[in-house]
């Protein structure tokens, strides 16, 4: 089976070539306590029967410093592309952001509103001094990975996408919706922004582990969800290490709760969304 994980993170053991230099100045519990490196994500990849992977910034460890993301990308470029974060109200964001995508750059960028330990939800995503930002990554074709909680910052979420119809927005996460008080609610606040063409969602196990608990509920939100977006517009990803388990066993997670649906589907949100988003991978991995 064709398996791309679209959302892993790796920090490196050489902290003299590698210093962290985390968002806001604290690191996460994750990268402080359990960071992964490219050679060790690549075994686990093996172990796991992962083909390929993204390599998404771990910004709670490198905030904007993307060399490692980028120098495991060269090192391996059959099994990884690389997505870094970046700041859209710097100065010059579209020449920045035309500079670092492209052959052996970045394939996407990230940004980073709301996280572990940026507990209070951005909403300068959307302001008119990223517009720059957006027009070039809209027009440069660039998938542009969102982490941020549905809520408050939706609004301004919709405004983006309407003043950009064009650009690839990646939903990590999915927004975070609150499937645990009720998968039905979660589904249809989630499904209510298909409508807006260039919003994909990321799928990880911080959705995939309530749905599982939801049972057989679990299809009161991945059916209106998988029907207004597409599968072909939703990918999955690990999220690991912050994500505790074993690849092998987020895959296994995954799988148990998509079994449900069609092999079709099953195969767009494993790999062929990815594919899409991210050209650098190729063609299908035999």
């Amino acid at each position: 089976m064709d398996i791309v994980d679209t959302h892993c993170h790796i920090i490196s053991q050489d902290l003299a070539v590698y210093p962290r230099a985390p968002l806001g100045g604290k690191q996460s519990e994750w990268a402080a306590s359990r960071p992964l490196d490219a050679e060790e994500m690549v075994a686990r990849m093996d172990e796991a029967g992962i083909g390929q992977s993204v390599l998404v910034q771990a910004t709670t460890a490198y905030g904007y410093d993307n060399s490692y993301v980028l120098a495991s990308r060269r090192r391996w470029p059959e099994r990884f592309v690389a997505v870094g974060t970046f700041d859209p109200l710097a100065p010059g964001a579209g020449a920045r952001l035309a500079d670092l995508v492209g052959e052996g750059g970045l394939a996407g960028v990230r940004l980073f509103t709301s996280g572990s330990t940026v507990p209070e939800q951005g909403q300068w995503f959307a302001t008119p001094e990223t517009y720059e930002f957006w027009r070039a990554a809209e027009e440069l074709g660039v998938t542009v990975c969102l982490q941020m909680r549905l809520g408050a910052a939706t609004k301004h979420l919709i405004s983006v996408l309407v003043r950009f119809p064009g650009v690839r927005v990646l939903l990590d996460h999915m927004g975070y919706p609150d499937i645990a008080s009720s998968p039905e609610e979660a589904g249809q606040e989630v499904a209510s922004l298909a409508k807006n063409p260039g919003l994909h969602l990321k799928l990880t196990h911080r959705n995939l582990e309530r749905l599982h608990d939801a049972g057989d509920k679990a299809a009161d939100f991945l059916r209106p969800v998988v029907e207004s977006f597409g599968s072909d517009r939703i990918a999955w990803g690990s999220n690991l290490p912050a994500a505790e388990q074993t690849l092998p066993e987020l895959r296994e997670l995954a799988e148990t709760v998509l079994a449900g649906l069609p092999e079709q589907e099953r195969a767009d949100i494993f790999a062929g969304t990815a594919r899409r988003l991210y050209p650098g991978l190729g063609v299908v991995q035999d």
